[in-house]
């Protein structure tokens, strides 16, 4: 027998899926802008934070290598990233951020503003509070 899930729980897991819902809606509009597909954009924000083995990515994304060797065949094709090989192991490929990639990546996060203004309404310690709860419920505080 499922336990019953009690009303405020239900209905904060409701609010948490319309904010992810709302925010992946816009990373895609976002993303098309800069003409990327949201996966593409995906990736070069992960690259952004230094080169990457693509296996890595994949596991990230939860996908299949295969699909991350075409996001990234796409990206470099367009001067946005590079493959470079692993100096600790030549059999391993990284995928890496170019300079270009760095700057679309960095204005496609500018233009993402649908909860800047909700978070700027609230006060220092509002949102000090709201990051330490989300910490918590994804079992990264410290």
């Amino acid at each position: 027998m499922t336990p019953r899930i009690d009303p405020l729980t239900l209905e904060v897991v409701e609010l948490i899926g319309t904010i992810v819902a709302r925010y992946h809606e816009e990373y895609e509009e976002a993303a098309a802008k800069h003409s990327l597909t949201g996966a593409q954009a995906r990736v070069l924000s992960l690259l952004t934070g230094g080169p990457t083995p693509m296996r890595r990515l994949a596991q990230q994304l939860k996908c299949e290598p295969s699909n991350v060797t075409g996001i990234v065949d796409r990206l470099e094709s367009r001067g946005l990233a590079e493959r470079r090989l692993d100096p600790a192991d030549r059999r391993v490929k990284l995928a890496a951020a170019t300079e270009a990639g760095r700057e679309t990546s960095e204005r496609l996060r500018g233009s993402l503003d649908f909860a800047r203004e909700p978070l700027a309404e609230l006060s220092d310690e509002e949102r000090t509070v709201l990051r330490d709860l989300l910490k918590r419920m994804l079992g990264t505080a410290p």
